[in-house]
């Protein structure tokens, strides 16, 4: 599949881009949490929704590179209105990661501030009461309601909320955090990733035995299709785990996977929303799934051989152009998303085809990554 080459220097005029469109939507957004951009704004969700560590994330993108007070004050605010969610309990679930690494662990990182790694320490701890030993496996969700019982439900979602628990095995000098990541991410490697590289959504487990039951197509089209967004977690995630423990089977996974996702790609490089969709089934792209991905495919550049490395990185690179260039709203005062086309959750008809706030994050992320800004908040 033959690639845009990208003009010298790109790179740094998306950059500026994103910290000026930023600098703007945050005079509305504030210390909020978005999640979707609906009819050009986005929708502010409560502190407990599981995409609240994203827009302060990428505040702190921006805010490491330019020092902007505003955006940190932000950022800050966000992450305190976090510590009501802690305290309310009943509304955690597996995201923690999401959203305490991108606030706590970001400031924490960025700044040294204490109250930040107590805050990601006590997450890290929450987050491990969630693993269930007889499975192997980080329960997801809490029930919906009433009666329910998805006690025996992991995600593939999860592969990158271990970066939490093994960043609090690293600042703590306590193993065992590390101990139950690596068995979540074994059952990922068992359970998750199939012989193609493609991979499951949801697995349901036997709560009680660990025994496994069975796949749900969750927010793919088909418990056998290969949801484009639950792939590009399983790049990046199995890549992470691979950085945090040296174990060269996640590693391996994480290969496995980002080629069945490049093998699958349209023209311009930014996927579907399933890479397995029937002719009747309408083939709106994933714009965050193409940028976390990328992010993916550039950290897996920085873990493999020079052979590899290069093919890892233009690819990434290559996709994270292709957003720029085709999907960017970085001219319409009339959108607040910085990219286009997002696929939250088709078959609930949920946000199709619109901003969504981790592509945002992704996608600068990504451009942080190309020019070197810092390291990884993961």
């Amino acid at each position: 599949m033959e690639k845009t080459k990208q003009p010298a220097g790109w790179e740094h005029e998306a950059w500026e881009k994103i910290v000026r469109k930023v600098k703007r939507t945050s005079e509305r957004i504030g210390d909020g949490f978005p999640h979707a951009s609906v009819n050009g704004e986005y929708v502010l969700e409560p502190a407990h929704w599981w995409t609240a560590g994203f827009w302060p994330g990428l505040l702190w993108l921006v805010y490491r590179d330019t020092k902007d007070e505003r955006l940190k004050a932000y950022a800050e605010s966000c992450e305190k209105q976090l510590d009501a969610v802690i305290a309310g309990f009943d509304r955690l679930d597996h995201d923690l990661g999401f959203m305490w690494q991108l606030t706590s662990v970001a400031r924490y990182k960025l700044l040294g501030e204490d109250e930040s790694r107590r805050r990601a320490l006590l997450a890290a701890n929450l987050l491990s009461g969630r693993f269930n030993v007889k499975g192997k496996y980080i329960r997801a969700w809490n029930p919906w309601r009433a009666g329910e019982d998805n006690s025996g439900w992991a995600i593939i979602d999860c592969a990158m909320n271990l970066a939490l628990l093994y960043w609090a095995s690293a600042t703590s000098g306590d193993p065992r955090y590390n101990h139950l990541a690596m068995e979540h991410a074994d059952t990922v490697l068992s359970h998750f990733i199939r012989d193609d590289g493609s991979v499951n959504h949801i697995v349901i487990f036997d709560s009680a035995s660990g025994e496994k039951l069975g796949v749900n197509g969750g927010q793919g089209y088909a418990p056998d299709s290969a949801w484009s967004r639950g792939t590009a977690w399983a790049i990046y995630g199995m890549a992470l785990s691979y950085k945090h423990t040296g174990e060269i089977r996640y590693l391996d996974a994480a290969k496995k996977v980002a080629h069945f996702f490049l093998a699958n790609l349209p023209e311009d490089r930014v996927p579907h929303w399933d890479f397995r969709l029937p002719p009747e089934v309408p083939k709106h792209r994933d714009s965050s799934a193409g940028a976390c991905a990328a992010c993916g495919l550039l950290l897996l550049s920085e873990l493999v051989g020079e052979t590899e490395s290069e093919l890892y990185r233009k690819e990434g690179e290559a996709m994270l152009y292709s957003l720029y260039t085709n999907y960017g709203a970085w001219d319409r005062d009339d959108e607040e998303g910085l990219i286009l086309h997002g696929t939250s959750h088709f078959p609930e008809g949920r946000n199709i085809d619109v901003p969504l706030i981790y592509g945002d994050y992704f996608f600068a992320e990504g451009i942080s990554r190309l020019l070197e800004h810092g390291e990884l908040f993961w």
